[in-house]
């Protein structure tokens, strides 16, 4: 059975499997920055699986730069494709990436959380150098659940930095159960969340989110 990879994990696949798949796809073969990703040394990012999409192979994701149309481009590559999988960047190794009138919000977010990391525009921009961020970007960001079960001091955290930052701070917490909304998770009022995984989205108790988070 292949190795299950979270979502927003970044992988980088093997030049041969990219050279196969380029071959197997003309349509991204013409694309001159697609056809050099692997060769560059670009990764690509775990997504959910489509549904004619097979458990045997692993479901990916490549956005292209605004440039370059902003384009979502979904594939697939068998887990012997991958050479390397990694979580995606932390937020204080990225900031580097970030605008310099964001700074002052990054530095609040890592003190909230050392251990916030990003995705999105700004995580692709730190990871390829290339121009993914414009003036209307968000900062995507993917918190794990508290081991404490102090959600609230982290939602509120987030909350009030949003307040008085430059740019909309998005983002999902992440359980073993799946992913959510941060802001859905603030509407403390609400008995169920929709939680992200691999294959879809559900409806979850809330309370179900923080089963085993104390252990």
């Amino acid at each position: 059975m292949p190795e299950i990879f979270r979502r927003h994990t970044m992988v980088k696949p093997s030049s041969r499997a990219w050279a196969a798949l380029m071959m197997q796809r003309p349509d991204l073969a013409n694309e001159p920055l697609v056809a050099g990703w692997a060769d560059a040394g670009f990764p690509l990012v775990v997504r959910r699986a489509l549904c004619d999409e097979t458990p045997q192979t692993i479901s990916l994701g490549l956005p292209l730069p605004p440039a370059q149309g902003k384009r979502r481009i979904a594939l697939t590559l068998d887990r012997n494709d991958i050479l390397a999988a990694e979580p995606p960047p932390l937020l204080s190794d990225a900031v580097v990436s970030a605008p310099v009138s964001w700074h002052a919000s990054i530095d609040r977010l890592i003190r909230l959380d050392p251990n916030v990391r990003t995705f999105g525009s700004l995580a692709w921009q730190y990871l390829t150098g290339l121009p993914y961020l414009s003036a209307g970007s968000d900062l995507d960001l993917l918190w794990r659940l508290p081991t404490n079960g102090d959600i609230d001091s982290l939602l509120e955290g987030i909350s009030a930095i949003e307040r008085i930052s430059p740019m909309r701070i998005d983002g999902e917490i992440d359980s073993a159960v799946g992913a959510v909304q941060w802001r859905e998770l603030r509407n403390t009022g609400a008995d169920g969340v929709l939680v992200k995984t691999l294959h879809g989205v559900i409806a979850v108790p809330r309370v179900d989110l923080f089963v085993g988070s104390m252990q």
